[in-house]
């Protein structure tokens, strides 16, 4: 009876073969669970590292093509404004050029000596060029210039048709004649020096307009 009794108490006392068995089981299926957890988290961080590396590249592009897009800019605008300085400089030797020829005939006109042919070509020529100057600037700009500029050549041509009328009529010319002549080469003048001073202006402003 008493080792029938101990037997039973070793038997109670010590583990079974379905427990082992399924703290085995437990043990592995923790694993599993653990290894896949492990593994979706790995896949979602790497997705989120995908999605931060992507959205990091496309700022560092965005950011390069800003940065390319407004050194082009600054480049096309310094650009402008050199062809803007040189086509006011063009429009202000043309003029003089003009200027010039006016002042030497003028006094031959009035002596009587009237226009030879080289006279006639030279002022002709120095017209078109102070024409086609003035052109040129209206493709840089800005307006108010180009208005400047095409006020010179319209007050140019004036007295060029002025003196012409003048050696046409020769000795038929009036003191009205020569004061048509005179008030046209003073708007000339007046054109030019309003232009030369709104044009240096523009040029010593380093925010001058675009248009």
């Amino acid at each position: 009876m008493m080792e029938a009794a101990g037997k039973d108490v070793v038997v109670a006392l010590g583990p079974s073969e379905d427990g082992l068995m399924s703290d085995a089981t437990g043990t592995v299926i923790s694993g599993v669970i653990a290894f896949a957890a492990a593994v979706i988290g790995a896949v979602i961080a790497g997705r989120y590292a995908k999605h931060g590396a992507e959205a990091g590249g496309r700022k560092a592009v965005e950011a390069a093509l800003t940065q390319v897009h407004g050194q082009a800019a600054a480049e096309h605008w310094q650009w402008v404004r050199s062809q803007r300085h040189q086509s006011f400089a063009a429009l202000l030797a043309a003029y003089a050029a003009l200027d010039e020829v006016l002042t030497r005939i003028a006094p031959e006109v009035q002596n009587g000596a009237g226009f030879d042919e080289a006279a006639r070509r030279e002022v002709r020529e120095q017209t078109l060029e102070l024409q086609a100057k003035t052109s040129q600037l209206a493709l840089w700009g800005p307006s108010e210039a180009y208005a400047l500029a095409y006020a010179i050549t319209g007050k140019s041509v004036a007295a060029v048709h002025a003196l012409l009328h003048i050696e046409s009529v020769s000795s038929r010319s009036s003191s009205a004649d020569w004061s048509s002549f005179g008030q046209a080469r003073d708007g000339m003048v007046q054109a030019h020096a309003t232009f030369l001073q709104r044009a240096g202006e523009i040029i010593r402003d380093p925010r001058q307009p675009i248009s």
